[in-house]
């Protein structure tokens, strides 16, 4: 027991110190031949006697198994406090009048000491990344609104159109980056995302709302921010499409954002129920249809076009297949990390 690396005592019944390993000694500054024959309770000027310890002598004595270990704060006069985890354990002879019990002790001071120091370098880079976002849907904020600005003095409707096409997928991002900015761990809860992306959208190309209205359905989940982004700017180039194109000559309609997460697996539809597309004439491939088929691609998620009566549905679908007991896979797959909450719909 004596040339024991751990921090050991050995006490009688009426726990009184028998002996004491040297790295107790070298870890507290005692002497081993001063240690033996003192009360455990009286070491250190009686620094040792706390209820905690007391509670697990009794324990020991009672011979209550083996147990559970204590935490210990040791607050010696113009000394630093010590952390501690104290372990006792009743030795069995054949003597049994005799009465043995081992003390184990283990400072924690500079662990606990680094794991806090961990946990406030922790949060102060959250705090600073925080800022940066902010800082950075501010400044897109800016950049949107002189994209509007500009756009509303050009004469050309074509480059307004353009204008207004980027103003809106720069909104899309700052009002990611903005909701990043109140986010504790990087997750986007998808249904507050899009709610707030689409009444952005709203405000600043649906003149009446009465007219046209634009609504987000679907049950509860999170996603990563990387993930976020592209359904955010998917979501963003369909509606633009949709009120582009669905309701001409002042028809009034409605278009629904609906998405849905299953395990894995997930579907992101936007459908109008405007005036459809005409099956007659070839349609044209613009920009905002490749940036969807782009931004499904990184999600390795398939785009199908489906006529409705009235109306088009646009659906982006990720489907991995599962077994019925397997748990959404982790955000670093390019699927998505689409991580339902509890009340949310699970595949």
């Amino acid at each position: 027991m004596t040339s024991s690396p751990a921090p050991l005592l050995l006490l009688d019944g009426q726990l009184t110190v028998i002996a004491a390993s040297t790295s107790f000694c070298e870890v507290f500054g005692a002497d081993a031949a001063e240690l033996t024959g003192q009360p455990l309770y009286a070491l250190d000027a009686g620094e040792w006697d706390s209820p905690a310890l007391r509670s697990l002598m009794t324990a020991t004595l009672a011979g209550e198994g083996t147990p559970g270990a204590r935490d210990i704060d040791l607050d010696r006069p113009r000394r630093p406090v010590r952390h501690l985890i104290v372990q006792a354990r009743r030795l069995t002879y054949l003597d049994l009048e005799q009465t043995r019990i081992l003390v184990a002790v283990s400072d924690v001071t500079d662990m606990r000491a680094d794991a806090v120091s961990k946990e406030d370098a922790l949060h102060e880079n959250s705090v600073l990344l925080q800022e940066v976002r902010r800082r950075v849907a501010n400044s897109l904020q800016i950049i949107a609104s002189v994209l509007l600005q500009n756009a509303r003095k050009t004469r050309s409707d074509e480059t307004r159109g353009h204008l207004k096409d980027a103003h809106h997928r720069v909104m899309s991002v700052a009002a990611l980056e903005r909701l990043l900015s109140t986010s504790e761990d990087g997750d986007i809860e998808v249904q507050a995302y899009f709610r707030n992306l689409c009444e952005n959208i709203a405000t600043s190309m649906i003149g009446d709302v009465d007219q046209i209205s634009l609504t987000v359905e679907g049950g509860e989940g999170v996603v990563d921010a990387r993930v976020s982004v592209s359904l955010g700017l998917i979501v963003t180039e369909l509606v633009i499409n949709a009120l582009k194109h669905a309701f001409p000559d002042g028809r009034s309609g409605k278009i629904t954002v609906d998405y849905n997460f299953h395990g894995p697996n997930w579907v992101l539809c936007v459908r109008d129920d405007g005036v459809g597309m005409s099956l007659a004439t070839p349609r044209r491939t613009g920009l905002g249809t490749n940036i969807v088929k782009a931004l499904a691609g990184q999600l390795n998620a398939s785009v199908e076009v489906t006529p409705e009566h009235p109306g088009t549905q646009v659906s982006i679908k990720h489907t991995q297949i599962a077994l019925v007991q397997d748990e959404p896979e982790t955000a670093g797959e390019p699927l998505a990390a689409a991580r339902p909450k509890p009340n949310a719909i699970r595949g």
